[in-house]
């Protein structure tokens, strides 16, 4: 049911630092070796650089006191208690899931169950714009997001508990409604086995996870990950939606940013 035409986009990738053809070291663009013209900035850059690598995109253990300060005044103080009850989320599901031989289904319940209680609110009223695919820190702190948020969040929230990566595609369906009409939603799917049908997990089914094939109402259009950035197309007759891509090239260079606070 999930499966078809893999079609490759290029997407923003975490920072990269450049290097010097002619001497190895770290340089910028065609302006040559900045380790002589500006040692100090170099080094800036490779702690910055650093810090980027070692820290995890998404992943509530990346939240800086900054970020904590920086969203608790954009967001009003409560933004603060929940990023610190996201971080406690985590830390317990993780030894949780460990405790249990790595039981993945353990771990998409409770993920499934703590991101569906977060208010749902449309994306005009919250961030003024048609469509903005928030960061899971985002998500929290500003108490609410609508269906790519919930897909986003708990997607980040396995892989940082230790869910594998290749298990797991948020996927972009079109949603059949009472009256057969289609409307645009955005779920996750976790495969137990390449071949297996995909559990779905969605915010607006009153928290209930189901297997693909129990969801006739919804009609995958595409998927995508974090770890190959491709988005691959389910309905061979689907276009490519370049406002997409924008909104996840956008996302990840929040993710980007959020590390700097």
């Amino acid at each position: 049911m999930m499966q078809g035409l893999a079609i490759t986009v290029r997407l923003s990738r975490a920072v990269a630092a450049r290097i010097c053809r002619g001497c190895g070291r770290f340089a910028a663009g065609r302006a040559g070796c900045i380790m002589e013209a500006a040692p100090i900035a170099l080094m800036l850059f490779i702690i910055a650089a650093a810090m980027a690598a070692n820290a995890e995109l998404g992943f509530s253990r990346s939240v800086t006191p900054g970020l904590v300060q920086a969203y608790g005044t954009r967001f009003g103080e409560g933004a603060r208690t929940r990023l610190k009850g996201w971080q406690t989320f985590i830390v317990n599901l993780r030894g949780q899931r460990e405790r249990r031989n790595q039981d993945d289904l353990y771990a998409l319940e409770r993920a499934n169950d703590y991101y569906n209680f977060q208010p749902y609110l449309l994306d005009i009223r919250h961030w003024g714009h048609d469509d903005y695919w928030a960061t899971p820190a985002e998500f929290l702190a500003s108490n609410g997001g609508d269906c790519e948020d919930y897909a986003i969040a708990k997607y980040f929230a396995l892989k940082e508990v230790g869910v594998p990566i290749e298990r797991m595609r948020i996927v972009y369906v079109m949603a059949l409604t009472r009256d057969r009409s289609q409307q645009a939603h955005m779920v996750l799917a976790y495969y137990p086995r390449p071949d297996a049908t995909p559990l779905i997990l969605d915010d607006s089914i009153h928290g209930q996870i189901a297997p693909a094939s129990a969801r006739p109402d919804l009609i995958p259009v595409y998927s995508f990950n974090d770890d190959d950035r491709e988005f691959s197309y389910l309905d061979p007759n689907a276009r490519q939606r370049q406002t997409d891509v924008r909104q996840w090239n956008e996302l990840i260079q929040r993710l980007e940013q959020e590390l700097l606070y």
